[in-house]
């Protein structure tokens, strides 16, 4: 299953924490694009899909979430409740993202800039492509 958690190193004073990401040091891609989940309805799961090409980090910036991830033959489930870590998928990863707290903002870094045609949104459509490889 190809996914890691990454501890960062936070940087900080007395006025205040940063928390970097370079590409070698604690992402392993150059980020061609970032985005963000918020304001999401209790109850329902973000995500719900594959992508071909893409890698990502997700860092749960505020409050706390959780991410199922699969790769066609086995599941994790991950939470995400600092900050200071973040979680990296790699291409053809099937994820959930659920169980988001009250105003948690997700970050998310991909290596790929947005290409709808690599997207795999039937979790059956996944497992063949994954089974046929």
């Amino acid at each position: 299953m190809d996914y890691k958690l990454i501890d960062t190193k936070v940087f900080g004073d007395e006025t205040g924490h940063l928390i970097s990401f370079e590409k070698g040091s604690n992402c392993p891609f150059d980020v061609k694009r970032t985005f963000y989940i918020f304001d999401t309805i209790p109850g329902k799961i973000r995500g719900q899909h594959a992508n071909r090409n893409s890698e990502f980090l997700l860092i749960a910036i505020s409050g706390s979430c959780k991410i199922k991830i699969d790769d066609g033959h086995t599941y994790k489930i991950v939470e995400l409740n600092t900050p200071h870590q973040a979680l990296y998928l790699g291409k053809m990863m099937w994820k959930d993202m659920y169980d988001f707290s009250y105003n948690a903002i997700l970050l998310v870094l991909t290596n790929t800039n947005y290409d709808e045609t690599e997207y795999i949104r039937d979790y059956k459509e996944f497992l063949n492509e994954v089974k046929n490889g």
